[in-house]
Formats: C-alpha cells, structure tokens, sequence
C-alpha cells in the first residue's frame, strides 16, 4: 500500500507584479491556509516519508510554514520538473521515489497538480471527488492511496481518494 499526498501551494502574492513567477511569495491568504493544512495532516496521522517540492518560491514557503507543525523531520527534495509540470511529467517524478517511501507528498502547481489528482482517482467518497475534480484550490490537498507494493506501479484511475481537503474545511 503506498499513499500520495498532492497538495496546490497556499495562495500567492501578486504585490510585486515585476518579479519572475518562481520568485513570488506567499500572500498572507498563504501564510494561514499552509499551517491549517499541516495540522489537518498531524491530526490525521498521515504524515509524510518525502516531501518533493517545486523550486517556486511559494512552494517552499508553503512547505516551510507546514514542516514545524508537523513534529519529526521530514526529507524534503526541490525537482523542477515539478514547476508548472503537466500531469504525465509529474506521475513519472512520483513513480521515480524509492519503494522504502510509504507516504509521499507532492507540493506544485495547477492545473497539472489538479488533473494528475483527477487522473489517478478511481474511486473514493462521491463528494469530495466531484469537489476535487470541479477545482483544485490553493492549499487544497488531497490524499491518494494505492493498492501496490512500488511507486513505480502507480497508474491513472488506479488510486482511491481518501480524503479531498481545503483550507476552509479546516478552519
């Protein structure tokens, strides 16, 4: 059994149009919706083996404000085929994690973010995969689990959604 949480980074700052995308910050929206979700995660008990995070900006705050909440360290790897990636690149990153990973988390961008989610659910509650689909908002996360013993087994339609989460279901 192998568990892929894909969480949207927390909302960003559009305050200083002139800097690079990669380089946009978190907005304050953000700063609040990250933690929110980290102790959704503690409080579930499903905490992550690997984090593997896009080089945005926004990205790693998010996943900054997120890790001390979480208790224990967590490895946490920046791959830029995360940034922007479309939903094929990003299952090849996931089915590259070692088999010793139980709980990996994935922290991107929409709309590959957001379609792979869509892609790799199967089944799962009827609700929150017709809210999952209809939007993936910032911060949103979803939890994905698989029946196989590798990543690299992990195929389109073959996850079940455990639970489909946004900032204001926690707040």
């Amino acid at each position: 059994m192998r568990t892929l949480m894909l969480m949207r980074h927390a909302k960003s700052s559009w305050d200083q149009p002139e800097l690079d995308d990669l380089d946009r910050p978190l907005a304050p929206r953000g700063q609040e919706a990250a933690p929110l979700i980290a102790r959704y995660i503690k409080k579930s008990k499903s905490q992550p083996d690997l984090v593997l995070c896009s080089p945005a900006a926004r990205v790693r705050e998010t996943w900054q404000l997120m890790a001390p909440i979480l208790g224990q360290p967590v490895d946490c790897r920046t791959l830029r085929t995360i940034y922007l990636g479309a939903p094929s690149r990003l299952l090849e990153t996931l089915r590259r994690a070692s088999d010793e990973v139980q709980t990996l988390m994935l922290i991107g961008h929409n709309p590959g973010l957001g379609r792979l989610a869509a892609g790799l659910c199967g089944t799962g509650p009827k609700k929150p995969l017709e809210r999952m689909r209809s939007k993936f908002p910032t911060a949103a996360l979803a939890v994905i689990d698989f029946d196989v013993a590798r990543w690299d087994q992990v195929a389109p339609g073959a996850g079940r959604l455990r639970a489909f989460v946004r900032p204001k279901d926690v707040a």
